[in-house]
């Protein structure tokens, strides 16, 4: 079955660090650049961060920029998303997808594969 699998969310207090994972079952993601969305609760989803398929280009959303980071190792079949210095504003179900393209744009229509998200809660 062809999957991506996100894991690492929880609970975590403001502050406070999670490294999401997003692992590739059934296919490999050396063909495919990952991007990161999320979904607060009552609003749209929203890119967060991408990353291309080599890994030598990413990019984030203005409101996590410096406090992200995507990084992937193809070996392991694995993206991740370091988050630091969480806010309660960064709570909601995180999403990866896999794409011929990196991209923030949670519509893109080349997107080929999604996950099942992870929720992070950002909370005191």
């Amino acid at each position: 079955q062809l999957q991506l699998v996100e894991s690492g969310g929880g609970l975590v207090q403001p502050g406070g660090s999670l490294r999401l994972s997003c692992a590739a079952s059934g296919f490999t993601l050396d063909y495919y650049a990952i991007n990161w969305f999320r979904q607060a609760p009552g609003k749209e989803r929203e890119g967060v961060s991408c990353i291309s398929k080599s890994g030598g280009t990413t990019d984030y959303a203005d409101s996590v920029k410096g406090r992200f980071t995507i990084s992937r190792d193809n070996a392991k079949n694995t993206v991740y998303l370091q988050m630091n210095s969480l806010k309660p504003e960064d709570t909601a179900v995180y999403y990866c997808a896999a794409s011929r393209a990196a991209t923030l744009d949670p519509y893109y229509y080349g997107m080929e594969y999604w996950g099942t998200g992870t929720l992070v809660t950002v909370s005191s």
